[in-house]
């Protein structure tokens, strides 16, 4: 059975990392879904969040071949019932004037910041997990979005977190 599984990859933090993690990926013909990379409060590590769909034994598999890295310093799979999952929504929706409130109020139900009104256009700016932003999007779809860029998820698990080696 295939499921939405989030990955917390630490490795060292230098060039040529990432894109040897992604040619696993590739190798393997799975897809990542959602991919963030970023340094941690250890400027020598970063920590990669990689989104995936996949069976019990295809996440085994790229956890397993992960561990393989030179770089690799410890993974964990991120429990979403004990995690904080988040992603961030730009989104520019055409808008006259006969229609920005009716998107202002479906903005203030989602709790999506307004962060600029220009002549026909609203961009709004929406950060949760990543089942609110889907829903926002569903809403906007009567609307015509013109622009939308939105990143991969990133999170943390609550609590204290053992990382495996």
């Amino acid at each position: 059975m295939t499921k939405k599984t989030y990955l917390s990859i630490l490795v060292d933090n230098h060039e040529g990392v990432l894109t040897r993690i992604a040619s696993l990926f590739r190798q393997r013909g799975f897809n990542i879904d959602s991919l963030t990379v970023s340094e941690t409060n250890d400027s020598t590590l970063s920590r990669v969040t990689i989104g995936m769909t996949g069976d019990e034994e295809e996440v085994k598999q790229i956890v397993n071949q992960t561990k393989k890295l030179y770089e690799y310093e410890g993974m964990f799979e991120i429990d979403p019932n004990d995690s904080l999952i988040r992603e961030l929504l730009l989104v520019k929706v055409a808008a006259n004037e006969h229609i920005r409130s009716s998107l202002l109020e479906l903005a203030t139900i989602y709790k999506a910041k307004i962060i600029d009104v220009s002549d026909g256009s609203m961009v709004f700016e929406l950060t949760g997990k990543p089942i609110k932003l889907d829903s926002y999007i569903e809403n906007l779809k009567p609307y015509t979005i013109l622009e939308m860029c939105r990143t991969g998820a990133t999170a943390l698990q609550r609590g204290k977190v053992r990382m495996t080696k």
